[in-house]
This record gives C-alpha cells, structure tokens and sequence, in this order.
C-alpha cells in the first residue's frame, strides 16, 4: 500500500498564497477536514467518499493548504509512494 509523504512526514510542501504572498499552513487530508471521524475508516473508503474520484486508483492524497493571513485556500494533490 502506498503512503502519502506529506501525512507522514517524509516531506514538506512549501506553497505560498498568490494573494498576499504569506506561506499556505497544511491542514492535513481534505477527508480529515471535510469528516472529523473519518480517519476511524480505512483509506480506501475514506478515498470513496473524499469528493474526487480518482484519488483511490491514482494513488493520490489531496491536502487542503491555507493562507492564515487572508484566508485563501487550495487543495494540492501528492503522489503517494
């Protein structure tokens, strides 16, 4: 099974917002985000139901990445390994 180096620390996404130019926070795993229990489930339900449909069979972790400073926010899809 593939992990996602970002969940489990093996990198670090540098990103910064085009609106103010602050560096976006990782707020972890949209599913974490979006179903506060939903780690309780196993991945590959979780990924069923995270709002895009491919992150499953690609293998894909979608991060949700937040600008504390104006607000902005965008999710950034990593590549499991």
């Amino acid at each position: 099974m593939a992990v996602c180096p970002l969940c489990n620390s093996l990198n670090v996404l540098e990103m910064y917002c085009p609106e103010c130019n602050s560096r976006l926070d990782d707020s972890g795993k949209v599913s974490d985000f979006l179903d506060p229990y939903g780690h309780y489930n196993d991945e590959e339900t979780v990924k069923m139901g995270d709002g895009y449909p491919d992150t499953a069979k690609n293998q894909i972790c979608p991060h949700l990445m937040v600008c504390n400073k104006c607000g902005y926010d965008v999710v950034k899809f990593e590549q499991e390994k």
